[in-house]
């Protein structure tokens, strides 16, 4: 029998050979995929687990144009952020399509935080004004430096202007962005950003609304990412997403787990028809994405299981050309 060892790569090696360009280019088939059929993700189902309001989530996913099918196992902790551990972990199984066999086994978060950054990046390249040269940042973490990095290579950036509650975390992302040769401004809060960007991204792990609608100005685009997979945390008040046209990564998805479009639902502000559009479809032209110069156009970011399996996949097949990673026989 014609066995192969199970390819291990730990979060140094996962970290090490993710290529963003090559990330927003699969990303990109992986959501026009979904949308033509040619991606399949079962609708899935958070595991609340005992003892402290732990979520497990399975995202399976297979994208046939990228060869790629395999699991996410991601748990979503709260109380970890007291324990000084991360609130988000992840690990993420690629399978053979053709034989089932178990491929490749990898540390998940340098995944998430590459594939997020580029899903944004897509969603922007497809939905803001032509012209986009300010980019706002609320939150200046790992995702702020990863969403730079995406929208450098979608836009043609003059400028970002950032906020975080740290100014530790706010001082050392200023000082990496501009000596990646941006130009930065540290805002006094989220109303500066919101109010000066053209491409707004929300990066924040908040409960509560950090951001409102009242703040948007005509032809703003909005990157709306931080908020957990849960049905009771957004970044955006419901004023926002009146004003806005939402386009989700997946509308089986938001419905079960995304607060910013499930609370405004919940209150009567909007109907299910609001946020039915997905990126795929408009990346496709088989729905409107901009209709109009001065609209604001918001892109919903739950997260999905293709953007993982397309991302692993670039990440399994470079591992194999450079004999990176440890192989393991399981059998």
């Amino acid at each position: 029998m014609n066995r192969k060892p199970l390819l291990v790569l730990d979060r140094a090696q996962v970290a090490g050979l993710l290529d963003m360009a090559q990330v927003i280019a699969a990303v990109e088939q992986a959501h026009t995929a979904l949308s033509t059929g040619a991606a399949r993700q079962p609708e899935r189902e958070a595991l609340s687990l005992p003892g402290d309001a732990s979520l497990l989530i399975p995202m399976a996913a297979a994208v046939d144009p990228l060869g790629g099918a395999g699991v996410k196992l991601l748990t979503d902790t709260p109380g970890n952020a007291e324990r000084g551990l991360p609130v988000q972990q992840s690990i993420i199984t690629l399978i053979d399509p053709e034989t089932g066999r178990y491929e490749a086994l990898l540390f998940g978060a340098p995944v998430t935080q590459v594939r997020t950054a580029a899903a944004s990046a897509v969603a922007t390249k497809h939905l803001a004004r032509p012209g986009a040269r300010t980019l706002g940042l609320i939150g200046a973490g790992a995702q702020a430096r990863t969403h730079l990095a995406a929208h450098a290579l979608v836009c043609d950036l003059d400028e970002v202007v950032v906020w975080s509650r740290s100014r530790a975390t706010v001082d050392a992302f200023a000082a990496h962005a501009r000596e990646a040769g941006f130009a930065v401004k540290v805002a006094d809060g989220p109303e500066q950003v919101a109010r000066e960007a053209d491409v707004l991204c929300t990066l924040t792990p908040s409960r509560e609304p950090l951001v409102r609608g009242a703040w948007f100005r005509p032809g703003l685009h909005v990157n709306a990412v931080g908020a957990p997979p849960r049905p009771d945390h957004r970044e955006i008040d419901t004023t926002g997403i009146v004003r806005s046209r939402v386009i989700v990564d997946s509308f089986p998805v938001a419905c079960g787990e995304s607060g910013e479009v499930l609370i405004p639902l919940a209150e009567g502000a909007i109907t299910e028809d609001h946020f039915r559009t997905e990126l795929g479809d408009v990346i496709t032209g088989r729905a409107v994405g901009r209709s109009a110069e001065d609209e604001v156009t918001l892109y919903n970011s739950v997260g999905l299981g293709i953007q993982d399996v397309a991302a692993a996949r670039l990440v399994v097949d470079a591992a194999r050309r450079q004999g990176i990673g440890t192989l393991v026989d399981l059998s």
